[in-house]
């Protein structure tokens, strides 16, 4: 009896820890995650294969073989949620020589406009921005969620600066699994080619469709009769020339050139995040770039590693910054290091990387943007964060920088040293001296910021009420076709 006893015990007791497995597998095959993607991906393509961009960076072998492992920084990472999944089509399903059907309906830009017959290009423009195209979906879809990011180029007419940044793109770990979005303020065969030749990653192209190129000889372009420069206000209402009664705060009346570049950029953030079809429930983040700028290779797992800083060290931080303007970078000492800050035009305006929130914010001082007399996007934004948006904008900056300037003769600067073949040399000679201090196993707040800040000064050059009242109008609809 007593053999029989221990025997039944035993049993008992076996059963209740193989029953306790079960249920811990159970909960563990279960997870959102796996529902998530299991409801959102297409379930008749069995090759499909979806892995939010956290987990792809978890990968972070090196392409020269050299292992370089992540140690855990004891985080707790939230699941992923995805909003859009496009599985890729595996060539060898594909007939040879034939095209997918979304590609064969949606024609590329037309390369025989004349860019000078302004009313073709407003068609033109009109008809890519209505179309959404997304290029390389066949081979490498699109999945888009919490953990995602956009990467945004404002470009104008400098295609040699434009070829570098994508070369310096093409290398960077991991940029399959990016959306890439070229928005451009010139139609220009040139620079379509460039851009229509990426391969990389899934891309698209928007137009501006407000641009001097194709308002030439009107308003928001420059009209024969607005008022030069540098006319005294008295002369120009005698004269009667456009917007006489609207000079700026320093006496000058604008310039088309200074005044586009900042109706593109809200105009561009308005469009990504209303009007793209395929980011309407995104939740993740957005890089902002410009034509002129080069990055390391690391950017993204840079980005990924510093978002993750973010949730446990900074909260309350609303962006993240990937360069800065250091003339001495100093990878072995800063390379995994972070600087909390506030927001200063000069200092964390290349590579933002936020949020629908933060745009959302943004989007509540539209008055104030658009009425702040200055023709610069970044300086408005700085006087949003201390005057208008709820909280100054709190972010994290790298302090070693991943997106260098190549532009050293650009709107705001000339120099003698304007090769930025040679300013590419120099920064691979640097990048490549310090290759073993990229890829960081942890990020560190290395300390907090004390640039005192202020509400800047305007510049001056957006006094125009015709500026004011269109700015108004990209925050409301940036489909808008019409000026007026």
């Amino acid at each position: 009896m007593r053999m029989s006893l221990r025997r039944g015990l035993r049993l008992v007791l076996a059963s209740i820890m193989v029953v306790f497995v079960m249920l811990n597998l159970h909960v563990l095959y279960n997870t959102p995650e796996s529902e998530t993607a299991s409801v959102l991906v297409d379930k008749r393509d069995s090759n499909a294969a979806v892995f939010p961009l956290a987990q792809a960076w978890g990968d972070t072998s090196r392409q020269d073989g050299e292992a370089h492992q992540p140690v855990h920084d004891g985080q707790v990472r939230t699941t992923a949620r995805l909003s859009l999944v496009i599985p890729s089509k595996p060539s060898s399903t594909s007939s040879p020589g034939l095209k997918n059907a979304t590609e064969a309906k949606k024609p590329r830009y037309n390369k025989y406009i004349n860019v000078n017959d302004t009313e073709a290009l407003k068609s033109e423009v009109i008809r890519i921005n209505t179309e959404q195209f997304v290029h390389n979906l066949d081979q490498f879809g699109l999945s888009l969620g919490s953990d995602s990011l956009v990467i945004i180029i404002q470009t104008h007419n400098r295609p040699e600066h434009l070829r570098m940044l994508l070369d310096s793109m093409r290398k960077v770990k991991d940029i399959s699994k990016v959306l890439l979005i070229v928005s451009h303020d010139v139609y220009s065969h040139q620079l379509n080619d460039l851009v229509e030749a990426v391969e990389f990653c899934p891309m698209m192209q928007i137009f501006f469709p407000f641009s001097q190129q194709i308002y030439s000889k009107e308003f928001p372009g420059e009209h024969p009769n607005d008022c030069p420069r540098n006319a005294k206000r008295a002369e120009a209402i005698k004269s009667k020339c456009n917007n006489a009664e609207h000079p700026d705060k320093y006496g000058h009346y604008r310039e088309a050139k200074y005044c586009q570049a900042k109706h593109h950029w809200i105009w561009k953030l308005q469009h990504v995040f209303e009007e793209i079809h395929i980011l309407k429930n995104y939740e993740g983040n957005i890089m902002l770039l410009e034509d002129d700028y080069f990055l390391s290779e690391d950017i993204l797992f840079s980005t990924f590693m510093l978002r993750g800083l973010k949730e446990r060290d900074c909260p309350d931080c609303r962006m993240l910054v990937l360069g800065n303007y250091d003339k001495n970078q100093n990878y072995a000492i800063n390379g995994a290091k972070a600087e909390r800050a506030y927001w200063i035009s000069s200092k964390h305006n290349m590579g933002m990387t936020f949020n629908r929130s933060l745009w959302l914010e943004i989007k509540k001082c539209a008055k104030e943007f658009c009425s702040f007399d200055d023709y610069n996007w970044d300086w408005t934004l700085q006087h949003l964060s201390m005057k208008c948006i709820h909280e100054k904008i709190r972010l994290l900056v790298m302090k070693a920088s991943r997106i260098f300037h190549l532009g050293e003769c650009g709107m705001h600067k000339k120099s003698k040293n304007c090769d930025p073949q040679a300013k590419v040399k120099e920064i691979e000679t640097k990048l490549a001296q310090n290759y073993k201090h990229l890829y960081p196993n942890m990020v560190a707040v290395a300390g907090d910021s004390r640039i005192k800040l202020r509400d800047p000064k305007p510049n001056g050059g957006w006094g125009d009420i015709r500026d004011h009242n269109m700015c108004l109008k990209h925050f409301k609809n940036a489909s808008i076709t019409q000026v007026r």
